[in-house]
């Protein structure tokens, strides 16, 4: 081999491992604003009223947040399982028209259990709450809101009126949908699933069983047919 073809292989590698060594650096630089805003979406905004409107120290927050949980893989739930979570959020749905605080109650323990079942944090609200909004960033909020409208102890606390339980349980319900959707592929690198498009509908499924893809979960009653909390 001549002395130019070995500067030249060189010269390659050397070039090679400058390029590599800058694709990690930038890998690690914490996100910028509008990178968060577009992963967390609403929450993105919760956190920085949290912080009284200091946006750095909002990020930085939510930065710390992905460098904690960006990495969680999610694990897929077993179809029997998936079925038997859908099937609870189903009757709690229904539970709603009799005893909203009960059927609030069950939807905050189900959304719980389906994450702990994924991979995220089981056991400490906030640090699952946490690991969800660096994953499901634009859906986590609802999850806040029925967990919050739980723990009221008045009817007309916060959000524990019963249109306020209903509202909290309706935006619960696109959290709770995509952690049972099956995941087709590996998590991407934004911590967004590939997810299968395909809708079921109750017409044409046996009774009890639920059907591969997203689950859309009908609500079952309005307004004014349910009772007081």
């Amino acid at each position: 081999m001549s002395t130019g073809v070995i500067i030249a292989l060189i010269v390659i590698v050397a070039a090679v491992a400058v390029v590599a060594a800058a694709v990690t650096i930038l890998a690690r630089r914490p996100q910028g604003g509008r990178s968060l805003q577009r992963r967390f979406g609403p929450e993105y905004d919760r956190t920085v009223a949290r912080h009284d409107g200091d946006t750095k120290a909002a990020e930085h927050d939510l930065a710390e947040r992905v460098r904690r949980h960006g990495s969680l893989r999610e694990r897929a739930l077993e179809p029997a399982v998936r079925d038997k979570y859908v099937v609870r959020w189903a009757a709690a749905q229904e539970r709603f028209v009799e005893s909203p605080r009960e059927a609030v109650a069950e939807a905050d323990r189900l959304i719980g259990e389906v994450a702990g079942a994924r991979g995220f944090p089981d056991g400490q609200y906030e640090e699952q709450y946490a690991a969800l909004s660096v994953h499901h960033g634009p859906h986590v909020l609802g999850y806040r809101r029925v967990h919050r409208a739980a723990l009221a102890r008045t009817p007309d606390g916060d959000g524990a009126s019963t249109e306020g339980l209903r509202k909290a349980m309706v935006e619960a319900r696109a959290l709770f949908e995509e952690l049972v959707t099956p995941i087709r592929q590996d998590t991407s690198s934004n911590g967004a699933d590939e997810k299968s498009s395909t809708a079921p509908t109750a017409s044409n499924r046996p009774e009890g069983s639920v059907p591969e893809g997203r689950t859309h979960l009908p609500w079952s009653f309005t307004r004014r047919q349910a009772k007081g909390s």
